[in-house]
């Protein structure tokens, strides 16, 4: 655990006692000052008593003694409206900020000193996840201790003490850096960009200018890299790049795949080059990551490499480490067999783009859709469905995702999860298809029935276990 001292022997306050929540009440105790805290649920407030926080409704605050206030990102900060006790820390001028921001203070405790530890930041609308995943691997294969956490894993603060070989890789929401004002990394990475969160941020527009200022932070003196596939992401690095150019040390790293690019990272024809230095060097194979299958897949290796040069200097450590990825949770993972039907979690796709991902690689898809809608629903998926056999629908974009679907491919109204299974398990394996897959992507939220993707993707699986033998085997 890291103890955040930047309050000592100051009152603040924490709103919600969740996972980042009850680790930055830890921190701020460990660190010597004084937490009063505030959660709706009454199991939470209990956990936070127990960490040392005193429980006190948010509406009794003090808030003129108040010295900060740690939201949790899930809590709305601006849109649809701030919440109500943002309002009252505004009103009493009291910093809105997160866990991240306690973190960066700790680790970075004077503007522009030397960190304690690098920092590696990944963000972006898809792909965060694996990517940081990816990074750790590829750091610690070679021989870095690598603590990741932030929007995957651990909250920053549950992270390890910095060591000599520590570098900290973090995954960053767009609730996270709007309450980390003050975190500069050594390396920022932005995935790419598609309409996400437009309900907590007004507009699109909103949502790509705080990711940016995380890039704009960093390229001040670090290291960014950009994939450039999409409008939004080609225009922020447009605008980082001059940044870049201005600075000394600091530099703008554009990443494409499908593009050949004059300096940068890409990957054509299934191959990963290195262009960084202006002349274009194969590294690898792509076909040689088993688990990263898929273009977008090799915008996330493209991306990991890109992050990791400045601390690995031989390319050949970095692919090796990239082709032993073991995959990751929920992501395309392979959970169980049934003949030539295999079984995917990608519990993960919350949005109709990251599903696009998935129902790019497979060629015969039983697919499981549905949950909580996201603005779009799942029109932009149309030239995917010729690949999908049938659709299993769940939740409440249930009826939405139908009226897309009617008289284009054929679907049941399977409500739950468990249901959809076994239907999608039942259909697939009867089928004549050459290559079925069950595939759970369902390109929305996870709420309505469950409480995150996580929960969703270990059902999916205990879901497969649960099929009669002659439908499946564990693979």
């Amino acid at each position: 655990m890291i103890a955040s001292r930047a309050f000592a022997s100051k009152t603040v306050a924490v709103f919600g006692l969740a996972r980042t929540g009850l680790g930055a009440v830890r921190s701020l105790v460990a660190g010597g000052t004084n937490v009063i805290a505030w959660d709706d649920d009454s199991a939470a407030r209990d956990l936070g008593c127990q960490e040392g926080a005193k429980i006190m409704p948010w509406r009794e605050w003090p808030w003129e003694n108040i010295a900060a206030l740690i939201l949790s990102p899930g809590v709305p900060l601006t849109h649809p409206k701030p919440h109500g006790v943002v309002e009252h820390a505004n009103a009493a001028k009291v910093p809105v900020i997160g866990d991240v921001e306690l973190f960066a203070r700790e680790i970075r405790p004077d503007p522009g000193a030397p960190g304690k530890a690098p920092v590696i930041a990944i963000t972006g609308t898809n792909g965060k996840s694996t990517t940081t995943a990816l990074v750790g691997h590829i750091l610690n294969t070679c021989g870095f201790d690598a603590q990741i956490g932030g929007n995957i894993g651990k909250s920053v603060l549950e992270l390890a003490l910095p060591g000599p070989k520590t570098i900290y890789v973090l995954e960053m929401s767009s609730f996270q850096i709007d309450l980390a004002p003050g975190l500069k990394p050594d390396v920022t990475q932005l995935s790419n960009l598609s309409p996400d969160h437009i309900d907590r941020h007004g507009s699109m527009d909103n949502y790509a200018a705080i990711k940016a200022r995380l890039l704009r932070q960093t390229a001040k003196d670090g290291q960014v890299v950009i994939g450039v596939d999409d409008d939004y992401a080609s225009s922020i690095f447009t605008q980082i790049s001059a940044i870049a150019r201005n600075k000394s040390g600091a530099a703008a790293h554009p990443v494409s795949v499908g593009k050949v690019l004059g300096r940068g990272l890409f990957v054509v024809d299934g191959a990963l080059y290195d262009a960084l230095g202006g002349r274009a060097i194969k590294v690898m194979d792509m076909a040689d990551a088993a688990h990263l299958l898929g273009a977008h897949n090799w915008q996330n290796a493209a991306l990991a490499f890109g992050a990791v040069k400045s601390f690995i200097s031989d390319a050949r450590q970095i692919t090796a480490a990239i082709a032993s990825f073991p995959g990751l949770a929920h992501r395309m993972e392979d959970v169980g067999h049934a003949g030539k039907t295999v079984f995917i979690n990608d519990s993960k796709a919350t949005n109709a783009d990251a599903a696009a991902k998935a129902l790019a690689v497979y060629p015969d898809i039983f697919w499981i859709a549905g949950g909580k809608p996201k603005d779009g629903g799942i029109d932009s998926l149309a030239s995917f469905f010729p690949r999908i056999r049938k659709v299993y629908l769940i939740g409440e974009a249930a009826p939405h995702f139908a009226r897309t679907l009617d008289g284009k491919v054929p679907y049941e109204m399977s409500g739950t999860l468990d249901k959809a299974v076994e239907a999608a398990a039942r259909d697939a394996v009867a089928s004549a298809a050459p290559a079925p897959v069950v595939l759970l992507s369902p390109a929305c939220a996870s709420y309505d029935q469950f409480k995150d993707f996580e929960q969703r993707g270990d059902a999916f699986r205990a879901a497969v276990a649960k099929l009669p033998r002659d439908r499946k085997a564990a693979s």
